[in-house]
């Protein structure tokens, strides 16, 4: 796939505010009002209707603190700790965060073509300075947490559009930047239905199926704004 045509599915996936409640395809549903359409809402394919988002990421307890870690939870307008966004506005190459060292020259050589954001806990729109990361090198089964949005690497998500599947909405891997594994790399994965748990984390695990054939508990959506 080319860098343009990259570009813009990335622009696509991250745009889905105009893209899908234009269409009716799928509902906003999340996000404060304060945070607005600057919020991003990163949400499981696997739980997403044509009416909801489902599930999506959510700050534990809306806690803004180094470590604490991050589930998904039900989509809702009315709760801070789902409010993302995404620091420099837009998906950026991830050659452009090896190139202000946030990424290494292994992920890069990688990686380099494919867009990649950094996504930052702004409860009711004010930035915290924590970005959704891992808390070192990624491994298999570590949980995602809120680590500060400097820190190379680990705060780095990779938008995985060579790896995502052809369907609309567009879903996609989420590959962390401290990556190492470069055929298998550690992707967010949900694990069990989180509508029969109090707790569900996002954890890192091996990318499977790939290319084609991804499962839906790796495979992730994104959209911008507020209930409509």
């Amino acid at each position: 796939m080319s860098i343009k045509k990259k570009m813009l599915t990335a622009a696509g996936v991250l745009c889905l505010a105009g893209g899908l409640s234009a269409t009716g395809t799928l509902a906003a549903s999340a996000a404060t009002p304060q945070c607005g359409k600057a919020c991003l809402e990163v949400y499981s394919a696997k739980f997403a209707t044509p009416a909801s988002l489902g599930f999506v990421e959510t700050v534990f307890r809306g806690i803004a603190l180094r470590g604490v870690p991050t589930e998904v939870r039900p989509a809702s307008s009315s709760n801070p700790a789902e409010d993302l966004i995404v620091p420099l506005g837009r998906p950026v190459l991830v050659s452009k965060f090896y190139a202000d060292g946030m990424v290494s020259a292994a992920v890069d050589k990688r990686f380099g073509s494919e867009p990649a954001v950094q996504i930052e806990y702004a409860p009711y729109g004010h930035p915290t300075g924590l970005c959704t990361a891992v808390a070192r090198t990624a491994y298999q089964d570590e949980p995602l947490s809120l680590q500060p949005c400097s820190a190379p690497g680990i705060t780095v998500w990779i938008i995985d559009v060579g790896d995502s599947p052809a369907t609309y909405p567009p879903y996609f891997p989420i590959v962390n930047g401290s990556d190492t594994d470069f055929v298998h790399p550690f992707a967010m994965t949900i694990l069990g239905n989180p509508a029969d748990q109090l707790f569900t984390p996002i954890i890192m695990q091996h990318l499977t199926g790939n290319p084609h054939h991804v499962p839906a508990d790796q495979l992730w959506g994104a959209h911008f704004g507020i209930a409509d």
